[in-house]
């Protein structure tokens, strides 16, 4: 991968990682404050937080991949996809920045998956 673009991608991806780990942060603070004592208010405040909660389930999710991409860049397999060793075109790479699979590998998976 051309050191420029490999350079832009990972301080988008470190840039990406310092957001998600800040709303992970207010998330947190969201679901660490107290509930109304109105029984109403508190069924709506408990659904929300559920939402919340998610949220934070995909940004934890989110945070790993990141770290897994950069972890790639720094030991050379950054771009280089997992299941069949061959590169990964650039126009994924740039389009979903901590892809570990080509798009080949990517859609066997997922139609795998979605038969199980």
């Amino acid at each position: 991968m051309a050191d420029a673009l490999h350079s832009k991608l990972r301080v988008e991806l470190i840039a990406k990682k310092k957001e998600l780990a800040e709303r992970l942060e207010r998330i947190k603070a969201n679901l660490q404050r107290g509930f109304n004592a109105d029984s109403k208010e508190m069924a709506k405040e408990l659904e929300d937080s559920e939402v919340v909660d998610a949220l934070g389930n995909e940004a934890r999710a989110e945070i790993a991949k990141i770290s897994a991409a950069l972890a790639r860049m720094d030991d050379g397999r950054y771009g280089i996809c997992a299941e069949c060793g061959e590169a990964i075109k650039l126009d994924r790479m740039k389009a979903y920045p901590y892809a570990d699979e080509c798009i080949d590998c990517a859609r066997f998976d997922e139609r795998r998956r979605a038969r199980n």
